[in-house]
Formats: structure tokens, C-alpha cells, sequence
């Protein structure tokens, strides 16, 4: 009989100290595969909480074990106790790209679930976001070789179907983190790992209007808030930005505003609550998405909003468009933290040194973060569940406002990844 594992959903609490101990072994190298050893873990891995159902099919490996253990071994998660791999397993991992920051502490998680599992991961991912094509075949290689489980983090959800229904066909349990695949087919993905993104924009679109509420209310004509979004294929993607747009609407609305969502065209017919046109709507959101997942695309799109004079405020959605908003401003000097002086009020979200600076400079009023080192150490954990024969159910991770005044707290720096 197959072990059943019971918890509840996670609720994480990390320490500072936690993100120093995790080193990663990756590098970036596009369209290549890099293989992954788990890091000595010299801090205390977290602890947290999940769900998991019951009884999948067993897998097997013959792949290495994993390197050495750290001297004092961490806790594992709630509901993972005592979680050791049947096999010493190596799971391929297919991240969106190693463009950003974000995907290394991804793989520091991963380092410290390695350690703790026995396991080792080999991780690769395209050039950057934009290369769907090249993400597809690197997951179709992965499938060909018949793996115990695959992590995914997919550039494109519609892309990746029919190779997820191979999974299907193969028995290959796919683990997805970072993004969900809404439309994956029945028996493919036996887990999520990922931000409530529609919680984590909202969450934006609530302290930016903290800010901008005032200058909204005693504006004598039209004003406009802008958002660019990395794209509006990834599922994350696309509930973060509607989880902006929508809280947005939501607010101004209930200041008896009227609001014009124009833009993009899926997050046009998307949005929930506009209700005016763009000519005669009180205030204009604006969503822009990059041809290509790249600060200078997403730097181009920010300065056309940024340089239209009713602008006053703009949401980057993730590390590349929030870095891309801050180049287009590098020429125009707009942003700030002060709406009622005049500045443009700017939010961001994720870390990297880039943000970071500039929530601390007061150049962003904040952004929000996610943890992507608890998601990499959460997935390795499901991979690890799932080959062994237990099912799981999706695994939340939390998302954190944090600005100049908290993000040296306990709770929010060892989030901020440089």
C-alpha cells in the first residue's frame, strides 16, 4: 500500500538567515542543460505546510544521488515529514530562462531540497521568455528520456499541451511551478507550486492607490495608470495583471470613478468593471505587453506610457518589466514616491538589485515579491512525492508588499534575491 501523506496548506515563515545558506550551482547558459548538485544547506530550511491527495502511480531511477549532506539537516515541510526519495532520482528542470535573478534563487531552493531529499536536478531553460520554440523542445528532450517527474515553469501554457498529454500517455508526473497550465490534460500536472498572482496584484494595485487616491480625487481632467506585462500567455502573467487591472477598477469605482481599460487586447476584454469609454472615462488603464520578454522591449513600451503628460502611475508585473519601467525612466526622471509633488508613482514587482535600489532610493514606491526560493524547495519536494507514488494537491506561496520602511524585516528580506 502506498504512503498517503496528510497536512494542510502551506503558511511559510523564513527567517533572514535562511536565503545565506543556500548556495546555488547554476549557472546561466542558454538553450543548454546545466546539471544541479544540492548546496550544503547551512541554515535552517523553513518550515511550512501542504496539501497532498492520494495514490498515483510509482516511478522509478537509476539516475546519481545527490551530493553530500549539510552537517545539521534541515526540517522538512509540514506534511513532508521524514520525505526521503526511493531512488536516488534526478529530475530535469525547464525554467522560463535564466534572464532573471528570480529563476537562480529558484534553483538555490532547489539546492537545499536536494540536500535534504537525496536527490539531485538538472535545470535548463531558453534564452529568454520569448523562446517558446526553444522551451517546447527542451521539455520534448526532457520527456524522451522518460524521467521520474519533470518541473515546469512554462513560457507559453498553450504550448505546452501536447507535450503535457505525453506525460500523460508515459506516466511522467510534471510538477509545475512559478505559472499553472489552466488547459493541462487530465493526469499530467499532479501539482502546482505557485504565488496566488491574483492575489500579489492585487495587492499592488492596493498600496498604489494609497498613494495616488488624492490626486485622483482633485484631478481636474483625465489621468492615467499604466501597466506593462512581460506577455498575456502565462497563466501567472495573466492573473497578476488582471489582479492589478481589476482591484484597480474596483477602487476607483468605488470613489465614483469611471475607468477605460485599453491596450492589450486580452487584457482588454479581460477586465472586469470598466465602464466608459477612453474619451470621457475619468481614469485610463493602460496595458502594455512587450513584443519580446526583454528590458529593452519592456523599456520602450513603459517610456510611451510614461511620456503621455495625464500619466501618473505605472505597474511593472514582474523583474524584467518593473527593470524596463526603470530604463525608461533613466532619460525622463519622472518617478517618484510623492504624488502630491508631482511624481509619477511607480511599483514594481519581484527583487533584484535594480528594484531594490530603487525602492530604497524612493524612485519605486515599493513592489510586490514572491518567494521563489520556497517555490524551487517546494517543487523538488512534490517531484519527490510524486516519484515515489503519493499525489499531491497545489501548493500556494506567498507574496509580500514591501517598500523603503519594511523590506529589511525578517519576514521580507529573505525574499529579495539579488
Amino acid at each position: 500500500m502506498k504512503k498517503k501523506l496528510v497536512a494542510s496548506l502551506i503558511s511559510v515563515a523564513m527567517v533572514a538567515t535562511l536565503f545565506a545558506g543556500c548556495g546555488s550551482t547554476q549557472e546561466a547558459a542558454p538553450a543548454a542543460e546545466e546539471t544541479a548538485t544540492s548546496a550544503a544547506a547551512e541554515e535552517e530550511a523553513p518550515v511550512a505546510e501542504e496539501a497532498v491527495k492520494e495514490d498515483a502511480p510509482a516511478a522509478a531511477s537509476t539516475s546519481e544521488a545527490a551530493e553530500e549532506a549539510p552537517a545539521e539537516e534541515a526540517a522538512a515541510p509540514a506534511g513532508f515529514d521524514g520525505l526521503k526519495a526511493n531512488e536516488a532520482y534526478d529530475f530535469p528542470i525547464i525554467v522560463k530562462s535564466f534572464q532573471s535573478t528570480y529563476w537562480q534563487a529558484a534553483l538555490k531552493g532547489m539546492d537545499m531540497a536536494a540536500d535534504e531529499l537525496g536527490v539531485t536536478y538538472t535545470a535548463q531553460g531558453p534564452n529568454s521568455e520569448s523562446d517558446i520554440a526553444d522551451q517546447v523542445n527542451m521539455l520534448n528532450s526532457a520527456i524522451t528520456a522518460a524521467p521520474v517527474g519533470i518541473g515546469l515553469a512554462a513560457c507559453d501554457t498553450t504550448s505546452v499541451l501536447e507535450s503535457l498529454q505525453d506525460c500523460a500517455d508515459k506516466g511522467i508526473p510534471v510538477v509545475a511551478f512559478d505559472t499553472g497550465v489552466a488547459d493541462a490534460p487530465e493526469g499530467s500536472i499532479v501539482c502546482t507550486v505557485a504565488t496566488d498572482n491574483t492575489a500579489a496584484g492585487a495587492e499592488a494595485a492596493v498600496n498604489m492607490y494609497a498613494a495616488i487616491k488624492d490626486v485622483i480625487a482633485d484631478a481636474e481632467g483625465q489621468v492615467r495608470i499604466g501597466e506593462i506585462n512581460q506577455d498575456a500567455t502565462a497563466l501567472n502573467i495573466q492573473q497578476r495583471g488582471l489582479g492589478f487591472v481589476n482591484k484597480m477598477i474596483e477602487q476607483l469605482k468605488a470613489d465614483g470613478k469611471t475607468v477605460a481599460v485599453v491596450g492589450n487586447e486580452f487584457y482588454v476584454n479581460a477586465a472586469e468593471g470598466a465602464d466608459a469609454a477612453e474619451a470621457v472615462a475619468d481614469v485610463i488603464i493602460e496595458v502594455a505587453v512587450p513584443a519580446q520578454t526583454t528590458v529593452e522591449y519592456c523599456s520602450n513600451e513603459a517610456q510611451v506610457i510614461l511620456s503621455k503628460p495625464d500619466t501618473i502611475a505605472i505597474f511593472g508585473s514582474n523583474q524584467t518589466a518593473a527593470e524596463g519601467v526603470l530604463a525608461a525612466d533613466a532619460n525622463l526622471s519622472l518617478l517618484g514616491s510623492d504624488a502630491a509633488a508631482g511624481d509619477v508613482i511607480g511599483v514594481g514587482f519581484d527583487a533584484g538589485s535594480t528594484i531594490k535600489a530603487a525602492v530604497e532610493d524612493g524612485t519605486f514606491l515599493g513592489a510586490v515579491t514572491q518567494s521563489p526560493l520556497m517555490m524551487g524547495y517546494y517543487a523538488l519536494y512534490a517531484l519527490t512525492a510524486a516519484a515515489n507514488g503519493d499525489t499531491l494537491e497545489d501548493v500556494p506561496t506567498a507574496g509580500y508588499w514591501y517598500d523603503a520602511a519594511n523590506m529589511n524585516d525578517d519576514n521580507i528580506a529573505p525574499n529579495l534575491y539579488d
